[in-house]
C-alpha cells in the first residue's frame, strides 16, 4: 500500500459520512476447508512443463512496494526449485517504497529475448503506477503466452490494470477491494483467504501475505518438503489461505490516529540500516518496511562505502557510506524473518505507542502480531 496520506484522507473523509463500510461475513473456522483450499492452489499452480519452471519478478523503477518484491524474489530464490528473475520496465536502479532501493539487470525486452515462450509464473508487487502501460501491456502478452500471474498486495490493481481479473474472483488489500469492484464489475471479491487462484490468475491479501503465497508456490514447484524446510527458515508456522478479513478496516479512530501522527512531521528521524554482503532479505524487508510504516522513521541502507551489495538472495541493493551519530534500524541477528517482524511491532509499540503500531499491522494486514509486554 502506497501514498498512505492522501488515501486516509478520503476514507476518513467517507467514514465520517457514510459509517465503517460494508458488514463482512464471519470467518469460517473449519481446518479441512484451510487444507482444501491450499491443495486447490497448489494443484492449480504446478509446473505445466518438464524442467525448472521460469519465475518473472516484476518492478516499476519509479516505484515498487518493499516486501511485496524482496520477499518474494528471496524466498523463491532460497527454494532454489525455479530460475527467478528481477525484471524492471528499464534496467537499473528501482525504487522501493516504503524503503530501500535494488538494481535490476533485466527489463521486459531482455526478458523476451531470453524467453520468447514467456515465464511460466509472473508475480507482480503492489507498483507505485498500477496502470503503468508498459507494465500492463507486457502482463497481457505474458498471460497470453500462459503464464500464471500472481498479483501480491495491491499487485491486484496493477493485474486488474491488465485486463486480467474481469470475470475472476480475487483477494486484494483491504483498502483497494472497493476500487477493484468499482473498476472491474464482473469481478468477485472473496474475503477470509490470504490468497487465491482462478483461472491462472492468483491475487493475496496484504503485504505479508507474501509469506504464504510464496510458499504455497514453493509447494507446487517443489513439494511440501521443501516448503516446509523454507518455513520452517521464515519462523512460518503454516502457509494456508487462512485468514480473518475482519479486523482489517479502516475506523475514524485509526485514521484520525494516523492523521494526527502524520501531522507531526518535525519528529520524523533518518535511521540507517547496515548492510553486508549475503544479509537476509526477507529479515531486511520486513523490518525496513514495519518501521517506514510509522511516518516517523526514513531507513536508508548504508556500509562502509556506497554504491551496492548483494543480499543474500543475489539482490543489489544500493548503499550510502554509513553515516556517524544515525540512529541504526534494530534487528538481533538471531531471529528469524517473522520473529523480528513481531520483535520490531513491539518495538514499535513502546517506542510510538500502540495506536502507531496498530496502524503498521493494519497497513501490512498482518494477522500474526502478538500482546506486547
Amino acid at each position: 500500500m502506497f501514498r498512505s496520506t492522501g488515501m486516509v484522507i478520503l476514507m476518513v473523509a467517507a467514514l465520517a459520512g457514510c459509517g465503517a463500510g460494508t458488514k463482512m461475513p464471519p470467518a469460517p473456522a473449519d481446518p479441512a476447508l484451510r487444507e482444501q483450499q491450499t491443495q486447490a492452489f497448489v494443484h492449480a499452480m504446478k509446473p505445466r512443463h518438464a524442467g525448472r519452471p521460469v519465475v518473472a519478478i516484476v518492478a516499476l523503477n519509479e516505484g515498487t512496494e518493499t516486501t511485496d518484491f524482496l520477499l518474494t524474489h528471496a524466498v523463491l530464490k532460497r527454494a532454489d526449485v525455479a530460475d527467478v528473475t528481477a525484471v524492471g520496465s528499464r534496467r537499473g536502479r528501482v525504487e522501493l517504497f516504503p524503503a530501500l532501493q535494488v538494481e535490476v539487470p533485466q527489463d521486459f525486452e531482455g526478458f523476451d529475448r531470453v524467453h520468447p515462450s514467456g515465464a511460466d509464473y509472473v508475480i507482480v508487487p503492489a507498483l507505485i503506477d498500477d496502470a503503468d502501460p508498459v507494465v500492463t501491456a507486457w502482463l497481457r502478452r505474458q498471460a497470453e503466452r500462459g503464464a500464471r500471474i500472481v498479483g501480491v498486495c495491491n499487485g491486484t490493481l496493477v493485474v486488474g490494470s491488465a485486463g486480467l481479473l474481469d470475470g475472476r474472483r480475487f483477494a486484494g488489500h483491504w483498502s483497494s477491494r472497493s476500487k477493484v469492484l468499482d473498476r472491474h464489475p464482473g469481478s468477485t471479491h472473496v474475503p477470509h483467504q490470504r490468497y487465491l487462484v482462478d483461472r491462472d490468475v492468483a491475487t493475496t491479501t496484504g503485504i505479508t501475505a507474501s509469506i504464504p503465497v510464496a510458499l504455497a508456490l514453493v509447494e507446487a514447484m517443489g513439494g511440501r518438503e521443501k516448503a516446509a524446510a523454507v518455513a520452517a527458515e521464515l519462523g512460518a508456522n503454516s502457509w494456508t489461505p487462512e485468514h480473518d478479513s475482519t479486523p482489517f478496516a479502516l475506523t475514524v479512530r485509526r485514521g484520525a490516529n494516523y492523521l494526527l501522527n502524520k501531522a507531526a512531521f518535525w519528529s520524523r528521524e533518518d535511521w540507517g540500516v547496515d548492510v553486508q554482503e549475503g544479509m537476509d532479505d526477507i529479515t531486511l524487508a520486513l523490518t525496513a518496511d514495519a518501521w517506514s510504516r510509522t511516518g516517523r522513521v526514513s531507513v536508508r541502507a548504508e556500509s562502509a562505502s556506497s554504491g551496492t551489495v548483494r543480499l543474500r538472495s543475489g539482490m543489489p541493493i544500493a548503499v550510502g557510506a554509513a553515516a556517524p551519530d544515525t540512529p541504526r534500524l534494530p534487528l538481533t541477528p538471531a531471529l528469524k524473518p517473522l520473529q523480528q517482524l513481531d520483535r520490531s511491532l513491539c518495538e514499535i509499540e513502546h517506542r510510538f505507542g500502540a495506536a502507531r503500531r496498530e496502524w503498521v499491522a493494519l497497513e501490512m494486514e498482518y494477522p500474526g502480531a502478538p500482546a506486547c509486554v
